[in-house]
């Protein structure tokens, strides 16, 4: 059964996968509107169960405490990063969750390497870690906007035009580091459209209870929307690798990109596949130890084990065994038809 989940999942995705070594160009590779023939509804149930996967996948993660996973969330304004958030970690334990926002860098980041404050906030072993921006702002935001770059103290023969390769070649290899250490890496861009951007952001203006939601900022930014185009289509070429690859995710449609990323999530913890460890012999000896114990402990008229009296084993219903079932219908068709001799 999980293996069939797992690779309807995986042809789910496989047309929003950057494939690695290949030329990506955003506005002809890449439609913000796809929705793979999808209707609304039958969105709103499959991420229910995309939900409930991952919640499955989240305790056995947790609980094998061995791999980790960081998941990079990267849009422009109102693309969606917070809703798909809130929409796709729904059901899972919070205590194995952590979310990281990264703003403007403090003075004391800009006095470390660009990496440094984003390797504090890793996840550690049986969490899932998520980047609300990521790393890959140093090749974004940094790139389109050079002020930012020169805050950063970089010794003036390292500010060439080499530099964006040069940061391309090192966040690969540091997220391939975090790989062979059992972390890994998986990197979503919600994909929108010009137009859309739009729509969102005269929505926020028009409603009274979204106001907070809208910066004048984010206008300013829009004005840089070719530049980002070009910028996100070399990152996503130089980036998307096997052991990290990136998933482009069309968020035209809110419920559709919530889809798409429960898939690519669920996909990566499936990859893993993280099992419940195995207690052992002699952890499992005491175990029956304690539980006959707690059995014998149990009121007059209440159950020894309640758990076991409402889950019956295999092949056991209602506390009847089915040998018992059959026994009692052998003997009700006895006694009809001795009845109907005497008839």
């Amino acid at each position: 059964m999980a293996d069939d989940r797992a690779e309807r999942i995986a042809g789910f995705i496989a047309p929003l996968r950057v494939k690695p070594g290949s030329k990506v160009r955003l506005d002809r590779d890449f439609d913000p509107r796809y929705k793979a023939g999808l209707k609304k509804q039958e969105g709103i149930e499959l991420l229910r169960t995309g939900v409930s996967l991952l919640a499955e996948y989240q305790e056995r993660l947790a609980a094998q405490d061995t791999f980790g996973v960081l998941l990079c969330l990267q849009a422009l304004d109102a693309g969606g990063k917070d809703g798909t958030i809130r929409h796709v970690m729904s059901g899972v334990n919070p205590q194995g969750v952590s979310v990281s926002s990264f703003k403007v860098p403090s003075s004391e980041e800009l006095d470390h390497d660009y990496l440094w404050r984003y390797a504090r906030r890793l996840p550690g072993r049986g969490e899932i870690g998520i980047f609300n921006r990521s790393h890959y702002e140093e090749v974004l935001v940094v790139r389109v906007h050079p002020e930012v770059l020169a805050r950063q103290k970089l010794p003036g023969e390292q500010c060439g035009p080499d530099l964006w390769e040069r940061r391309y070649r090192e966040i690969n290899r540091w997220e391939r580091y975090l790989t062979d250490n059992g972390f890994k890496v998986v990197k979503i861009f919600l994909n929108l459209s010009k137009e859309e951007q739009r729509t969102r952001f005269l929505k926020r203006i028009d409603l009274p209870e979204k106001n907070w939601k809208f910066s004048a900022a984010d206008v300013r930014e829009r004005r840089h929307w070719d530049e980002y185009q070009e910028a996100f289509s070399e990152m996503l070429s130089a980036t998307s690798t096997k052991w990290a690859p990136w998933y482009v995710v069309p968020a035209d449609r809110k419920w559709f990109a919530r889809i798409c990323a429960a898939a690519v999530l669920a996909h990566t913890l499936m990859d893993i596949a993280p099992r419940f460890p195995d207690v052992g012999e002699e952890a499992r000896k005491e175990l029956l130890v304690t539980r006959r114990e707690l059995a014998q402990e149990a009121p007059a008229g209440v159950p020894a084990d309640p758990y076991t009296a409402g889950h019956p084993p295999a092949g056991r219903s209602g506390g009847r065994s089915g040998g018992r079932r059959k026994k009692e219908r052998k003997g009700r068709k006895g006694r009809k038809g001795k009845k109907g001799k005497r008839g």
